[in-house]
């Protein structure tokens, strides 16, 4: 498996660390779980994004046909 190297703050630690407390759940998990929804929230937005603009360029094109 691989691993990443990931530099925070004090400040920044401090706030992982209380969240995590709070969700009662590791750093690891927390860091891990938050980094794969982001990237999996941005594929949904760009799928979404690009479901749009096709549905505006169809629209469009009908138009100038």
């Amino acid at each position: 498996m691989v691993a990443l190297n990931v530099t925070f703050s004090d400040e920044e630690m401090d706030e992982l660390r209380a969240v995590a407390a709070q969700l009662d759940t590791s750093l690891k998990t927390l860091v891990r779980d938050s980094v794969l929804s982001a990237v999996r929230n941005r594929k949904h937005l760009v799928e979404q994004m690009a479901t749009e603009v096709a549905t505006t360029s169809a629209e469009l094109n009908r138009r100038l046909a």
